[in-house]
């Protein structure tokens, strides 16, 4: 079927292999303090999946791409 694609780029530090598989769990942040809930990711991801789709992440340094497949 049809699909839309939506990427999103930055060109930050990458994220980390250590926290990679971790950024999606509810309530994980790297922010100090009261900066965050550790929500964001996680409600994101839970939203699309509620509507069949997917959030996958590709990361090195100097670059993350978060990508959203949903079905149309």
């Amino acid at each position: 079927g049809n699909q839309v694609r939506v990427e999103v780029e930055d060109n930050g530090p990458g994220i980390p292999d250590e926290i990679k598989y971790k950024i999606l769990q509810p309530f994980f942040t790297t922010k100090k303090g009261t900066e965050g809930t550790g929500l964001g990711l996680s409600i994101t991801n839970d939203i699309i999946k509620a509507h069949g789709g997917t959030l996958e992440i590709e990361t090195k340094p100097g670059k993350t791409v978060f990508q959203i497949k949903l079905t149309l």
